[in-house]
Formats: C-alpha cells, sequence, structure tokens
C-alpha cells in the first residue's frame, strides 16, 4: 500500500520520523550522562533536544496519521497501525510532561522528568517496532510494484517488473 503523503516518491512520514526518534534518543542519553556526571550542561542538552524531539514529533504525526487513514478497515494494518499511533501519542505526552518538569535549560531536573522521558523512550522501542512491522511485514507506505529493479522515484513511467533469478 503506497502512501498517500509523499514527497519525491518516498513516505513523509517515514522521511520525518527519523529525527523526534533520533532527538529523543539522544535526549534520554544526555539524562543518563548528567545522572552519572552531574555536569549541568548535560541537562541543558537534554532539555533542548526534548524540545526539538517534540516539534519534530508534531511535524511527522500528521503524514503518519494520513498514511493510516487509508489503511483499508478491518486489517491487521489498521489495529497496527492504530496502536503504533496512539503509542507515539503516549510517547508524546511522556516527553511533554518531562520538558515541562524540567522548567527550562538552566534547571536541574526532577526525578519526574527523568521517570517519565525514560518511559517515553521505551515506549518508542515498541511502537517504532510496530512501525516497523507495518513497513516490512504489512507493507504500508512501500510503492506498490517494489521489486530490485523497480525505477527510482524520480522516474516519470513505471518500468516493468523484471524477474530476478539466483
Amino acid at each position: 500500500m503506497e502512501s498517500k503523503a509523499k514527497l519525491f516518491g518516498h513516505s513523509v512520514h517515514q522521511m520525518l520520523i527519523v529525527f523526534p526518534l533520533g532527538l529523543l534518543a539522544t535526549a534520554v542519553v544526555f539524562d543518563i550522562v548528567y545522572l552519572a556526571t552531574d555536569n549541568a550542561m548535560m541537562a541543558a542538552v537534554a532539555y533542548w533536544m526534548v524540545a526539538a524531539g517534540i516539534i519534530g514529533a508534531l511535524v511527522a504525526a500528521p503524514f503518519g496519521t494520513i498514511d493510516w487513514l487509508a489503511i483499508p478497515p478491518d486489517t491487521r494494518a489498521k489495529k497496527i497501525g492504530a496502536i503504533h499511533g496512539g503509542g507515539n501519542l503516549v510517547v508524546a505526552l511522556l516527553f511533554i510532561g518531562s520538558w515541562v518538569l524540567r522548567g527550562d535549560a538552566d534547571n536541574v531536573p526532577p526525578t519526574l522528568a527523568y521517570v517519565l522521558s525514560f518511559a517515553g523512550a521505551a515506549l518508542a522501542l515498541f511502537t517504532g517496532w510496530l512501525g516497523g512491522e507495518l513497513v516490512t511485514r504489512l507493507g504500508v507506505g512501500v510503492y506498490a510494484d517494489a521489486n530490485p529493479n523497480a525505477p527510482t522515484s524520480l522516474h516519470a513511467e513505471p518500468v516493468p517488473k523484471h524477474v530476478v533469478t539466483h
């Protein structure tokens, strides 16, 4: 099933989601470094990583929603997509809560801010796996004529499939 929101022939959601995942995961790494070193600079970096990750999630989410709405009803993909999207909403809310609790970049975060970000990261591992399930197992967001000899996404006309022999 091809993505309904594409840029240059590729799913916009799949292109954008790497940013919030990377930024939020990096925030957790800086949180861990702060906890290990007590270097306030690390807490400040984590604060800005969380802020940027939340913005990235808010930008990527509508494109995922557009693709989810196009999935046929009563399919495994529709159910997994709902869990994936709902889970990522919870991930975003956990990180938003963590960010709000941090106050600003100059504050040392309270313990609950860490609990929320670590819980968000753990849940993101699961929802990310579900996203992989949607794409690699269920073909959501995949070019309908995908094959080892498919044309570039910038090619105007489809090229016939060729059988690959071993």
